[in-house]
């Protein structure tokens, strides 16, 4: 639609957020977890956040160079309280949250909720609507369950890692943690699912998603590659089933362009764009099977090319000629985009704790519902009053006690 950037979405009458009074109690750490709260709560629900009173590992990361940053990115909008679970003050005061809630998100290792008392099998008893979203490396059973499991140790496990580089060099991991978030997507989703259902039932369910199992789709060209030929190399920027060409990373003058043909209409498209419409019946390239037979050859071709270009001219003629094109930009370019900010999906805050950076909104998108007004990400424990005294209902005495007793730490 790049001809038709004027156009607007269709006005819908106003409408709460699809999430609207539902309360979320978010124990997630890292990535995963925290990932589907931060949708939930872009979506209008109400999300907690819980930490232990040493607060959660990314904290730990802000001693490190923009370590707390991504704190800031996946934690707005969201209320912030630490609570010991390890305590038995500490497990009843969340059994009393719980009772109350609609959804529990944890990505904790398996059985780390069932050893403290508060699995789904307990909680279920206590809030039959609650909807307990695990969110595990590997999944709640089978032979690898108790794998440790980060992103690193997914993606090299998963296969990912596998078919990412080069053929003739080690395999590396994709750059973004790309299994914690796709982990984190498909985890929101399945508590959405079941709240959907709970609408109709009135009962809520255990739901768990584990990484390895969300990222094996991603790898479908080069699965049908491993069934095709019996193997599935590294094949760096092409396609992951050498069966596209051309698809690759080209050399501009300043830098390198993405351009990838689908249809023969592309391939025609890029033949006049680069000025060799003379190709355009030559039966050495009349086909993609054709041009993938001679791969090496119809890359040559496009990189002669693109390199006597700067990026932006390679980008403005293939865009101007219809060709799925894209310079590489890096993160300074990304981050500054006029795009994303002209949509509001990236916009500059000024976060106590971090500084001015650009942070993400949700890229779901609600017709009809005015996008949430960022709030900050909380400081530890900043809610604990307002949760646990205005919401929950603990008296005065009891919440200074659990104070005292280190139970509920950093005391907002």
């Amino acid at each position: 639609m790049g001809d038709d950037a004027a156009m607007t979405a269709p006005q819908t009458p106003a409408q709460a957020p699809p999430l609207a009074g539902i309360v979320v109690l978010d124990l997630g750490q890292i990535y995963q977890g925290p990932y589907a709260g931060f949708l939930a709560a872009q979506a209008g629900a109400e999300v907690i956040k819980i930490e232990s009173p040493q607060g959660e590992p990314l904290r730990r990361r802000a001693r490190v160079r923009g370590g707390s940053v991504p704190l800031a990115m996946l934690n707005a909008n969201k209320r912030g309280v630490t609570l010991d679970l390890k305590a038995e003050a500490g497990k009843e005061v969340f059994r009393r949250l719980a009772a109350r809630a609609d959804v529990v998100i944890e990505n904790f290792a398996p059985g780390v909720m069932d050893r403290l008392g508060l699995g789904y099998a307990a909680l279920s008893a206590l809030n039959p609507r609650l909807v307990y979203a695990s969110g595990t490396g590997y999944g709640l059973s089978g032979p690898d369950r108790d794998n440790l499991a980060m992103d690193l140790t997914v993606q090299a496990y998963s296969g990912l890692m596998s078919v990412t580089g080069f053929p003739d060099r080690p395999p590396v991991k994709a750059g973004p943690a790309i299994a914690d978030f796709v982990g984190g997507v498909h985890l929101f989703a399945a508590i959405c699912a079941a709240l959907f259902q709970r609408a109709d039932t009135g009962r809520g369910r255990m739901i768990e998603v584990a990484m390895e199992e969300a990222v094996y789709p991603a790898l479908a060209s080069n699965i049908g590659m491993y069934f095709g030929t019996g193997a599935a190399p590294r094949t760096g920027n092409r396609h992951g089933g050498l069966s596209m060409a051309p698809y690759n990373v080209y050399a501009a003058r300043d830098g390198y362009v993405a351009i990838i043909v689908v249809t023969e209409a592309h391939w025609h498209n890029l033949l006049a764009a680069i000025g060799r419409a003379d190709l355009r019946d030559d039966p050495r390239y009349a086909s993609n099977e054709a041009r993938v037979a001679r791969m090496d050859e119809v890359d040559a071709l496009v990189e002669d090319w693109t390199r006597r270009h700067d990026r932006d001219q390679v980008f403005a003629a293939a865009r101007r000629h219809g060709v799925p094109t894209a310079p590489v930009r890096d993160l300074d370019e990304v981050v500054h985009d006029p795009h994303m900010h002209e949509r509001g999906m990236l916009q500059w805050i000024d976060h106590p704790e971090v500084g001015r950076v650009v942070v993400p909104a949700s890229p779901l998108r609600f017709h009809g519902t005015e996008a949430p007004v960022h709030r900050f990400s909380p400081a530890q424990g900043a809610d604990n009053r307002a949760v646990f005294v205005d919401w929950l209902g603990l008296d005065e005495a009891a919440y200074g006690g659990l104070v005292a007793d280190g139970v509920i730490t950093n005391d907002g």
